[in-house]
């Protein structure tokens, strides 16, 4: 029950900053701010929402640490969604084991 209403919250906040600007604007939005802000808030509210997860996930915070990290860095050196979830998983499943 619990993913599904995380599911739909997620999908109500990404689609309501799309749906607002063209339900009340007829005009193309100029302002750049605007633009940026409602091209940044889905992201920024759905990594709200799960990066919590991350740390409440694991038995201990600093392999869910080492997994953010460890994700992070592969994002930055822009490597793909599907490689950064894969890898830092692997590191976080690797280190539970472990340790």
């Amino acid at each position: 029950m619990y993913n599904f209403i995380a599911i739909l919250i997620m999908s109500l906040v990404t689609y309501i900053p799309r749906a607002l600007p063209i339900a009340f604007f007829r005009k193309k939005i100029k302002n750049q701010f605007i633009n940026s802000f409602l091209f940044y808030v889905p992201y920024a509210v759905l990594a709200c929402m799960t990066f919590p997860g991350i740390f409440f996930f694991t038995s201990n915070i600093y392999i869910a640490l080492i997994g953010t990290i460890t994700a992070m860095a592969l994002a930055f050196f822009k490597q793909k969604l599907f490689v950064v979830t894969i890898v830092s998983v692997l590191v976080v499943f690797g280190l539970e084991f472990v340790f």
